[in-house]
């Protein structure tokens, strides 16, 4: 008989969690000690505690996207990027976040919304869930005070024809792993 081709929730007992950092930002690092159901065995996992992220395919009726170019520390690297934010205002749903960071980050807001999909980047250490969305309908934003910081004080967006940036992630030199499930999930919906 064939498993079902669906993820399914599940969980396992946690015996015992510990902090390893919590701190005043939203992400937290901690040890939990488990085991599996029926084996009293306990092993430690490493858990980055994280509240999820949207990612925003901004698509113009010129077939161009907006991306962002901005620095990731942990990488080393300025990346090509899509405008993206975390789950991180209480009561905030995915796609009132979407719209946020979509006129915080690009100056832009859209008329329609479509779904493309939702992933976990690495479940084996998060519990990270991002929800991607293709906007259009795009228009520019009444400017809401919003300052950016840090790493966002230096990113740079323009406009890259859709065509232009499949072929850079298909080649390779553009590997941001949201941006390219978020164009990849649309081009497979047919809908660029």
């Amino acid at each position: 008989m064939a498993r079902e081709l669906r993820d399914v929730p599940e969980s396992w007992p946690v015996t015992r969690s510990e902090d390893l950092h919590r701190g005043d930002w939203v992400m937290a690092l901690r040890l939990d000690e488990l085991h599996r159901p029926g084996d009293a065995e306990t092993f430690g996992r490493l858990v980055l505690e994280h509240p999820g992220a949207v990612i925003i395919l901004a698509v113009d009726d010129r077939r161009r996207a907006y991306c962002l170019w901005q620095y990731r520390h942990p990488a080393q690297r300025r990346f090509v990027e899509l405008p993206a934010g975390l789950l991180d205002a209480e009561g905030e749903d995915p796609v009132s976040t979407a719209r946020r960071e979509l006129r915080e980050e690009a100056g832009l807001e859209a008329d329609d919304w479509t779904a493309l999909g939702t992933t976990w980047p690495s479940p084996g250490i998060s519990g990270e869930v991002m929800h991607f969305f293709l906007a259009r309908g795009l228009h520019t934003a009444e400017d809401d005070g919003f300052e950016p910081t840090h790493e966002e004080a230096d990113m740079a967006g323009d406009w890259v024809p859709v065509d232009d940036l499949r072929a850079a992630v298909l080649d390779g030199r553009v590997g941001d792993g949201p941006l390219v499930q978020a164009l990849l999930l649309a081009d497979a919906k047919g809908l660029l």
